[in-house]
């Protein structure tokens, strides 16, 4: 928690909040998040923060969403890991691509507007 900016820990305490409500059934609105926050002594949380969220977040079915679906909201995740079997691996890649083009390779002689005389260009 110390690394955090102040930002983070508000945008935090506001989520937690919010997921506190939700878990309880209780309406999810500025009010309620502020009222909460406070009860729980994060009275440090710009007040800006309660509204933006619940704007967002007052449809209990939005933080179900939310809340259900993997790697909804996060940042990009991270590279894939490297292989010890970079020979095989390597063939694989180069097959699966030549596969590609070769389904993309329409037999030509149609561009997008489906035109096959070559037009002006």
């Amino acid at each position: 928690m110390d690394k955090l900016s102040k930002e983070q820990k508000d945008e935090m305490a506001t989520s937690f909040a919010i997921l506190a409500l939700y878990d309880g059934e209780a309406e999810i609105s500025s009010g309620q998040i502020s009222a909460l926050l406070e009860a729980t002594g994060n009275t440090e949380v710009e007040p800006f923060y309660p509204i933006i969220f619940s704007n967002f977040l007052s449809d209990p079915e939005k933080v179900a969403t939310l809340i259900s679906s993997p790697g909804a909201g996060s940042g990009g995740g991270g590279g894939g890991g490297g292989g010890g079997d970079g020979g095989a691996g390597a063939e694989e890649e180069k097959e699966e691509e030549k596969e590609e083009e070769e389904e993309a390779d329409l037999g030509g002689g149609m561009d997008m507007f489906g035109g096959g005389d070559g037009g002006d260009y």
